[in-house]
């Protein structure tokens, strides 16, 4: 049965709380995800959080109870508290009535199996939450096996990204590597890296690419290093009609994504 717990002071909403912050998630190796929609697709990716934190009103939602019984039959830790703690854990003022903790994955390189997929997306320096989220969505609407981040990129497990994922943060392999590490270990197996870039680049449409495709994209602001640039296999670039220069950084990975997902349907 779930417990009761009302009191922000109660060690167990404490920690929850710390989780917003990057040094305790990765002290714990939990993150928070908020929200029924969400919660609900990580059930049907097949994972489920270790404590499930709702508010009492919303037992009455068939869902709500069925992830209840599912968190406690797997062995994890229901508690119900008020809207007021719910707000609390989640940071905002009119919050979502569900909340979750999940422990984090292997995020090693070693953890992709590149033969799965396709499609797979590495991003490098990203550092805008909203966009490795929006990266994500398109990666598991592309059929993409996951998202590979290179370097210093945004914690993919914050809270900003993983409600920008909408869910596809459980659908999506994700990595995390230095861009040392990341290179032998491309170049080890099969796959074709496609580096986005204005300099030296022919246009997206003109190749055909090969499978597994891996589509590297550099940082909002600075993009791909050229170093990096020459390391690839080819390098494109998306024609640009107006006065902007370039296109914000998830929208410039969707358009990439679903032209190899176009080529590789055809």
């Amino acid at each position: 049965m779930p417990r009761d717990i009302t009191a922000f002071s109660n060690p167990t909403i404490k920690l929850a709380r710390s989780l917003r912050d990057k040094k305790h998630r990765r002290r714990e190796g939990l993150f928070l995800v908020e929200g029924l929609r969400i919660l609900s697709e990580a059930q049907d990716s097949g994972r489920l959080p270790e404590q499930i934190f709702f508010a009492a009103e919303s037992e009455a939602h068939a869902r709500v109870d069925g992830l209840i019984a599912a968190v406690e039959a797997a062995g994890g830790d229901a508690v119900r508290t008020t809207p007021a703690l719910i707000s609390k854990l989640s940071g905002k003022d009119n919050p979502q009535s569900v909340v979750g903790v999940f422990r984090e994955w292997d995020v090693s390189l070693e953890a992709i199996e590149r033969d799965t997929a396709p499609i797979w997306i590495v991003a490098q320096a990203l550092r805008d939450p909203g966009n490795l989220g929006t990266i994500l969505r398109t990666g598991d609407a592309v059929g993409a096996g996951g998202l590979i981040l290179i370097d210093d990129c945004t914690d993919p497990f914050s809270v900003e990204a993983v409600r920008a994922s909408m869910g596809a943060i459980f659908t999506q392999r994700i990595a995390m590597a230095r861009w040392d590490d990341f290179l032998p270990w491309i170049r080890g197996g099969a796959g074709q890296l496609i580096g986005t870039s204005l300099e030296g680049a022919i246009d997206y449409q003109e190749p055909r690419y090969e499978r597994p495709a891996f589509l590297l994209v550099g940082n909002e602001s600075a993009g791909l290093p050229a170093d990096y640039a020459a390391q690839c296999d080819i390098t494109v670039k998306i024609p640009m009609m107006g006065r902007a220069d370039s296109l914000n950084a998830a929208m410039a990975t969707a358009v990439m994504a679903y032209e190899l997902l176009n080529q590789f349907r055809r």
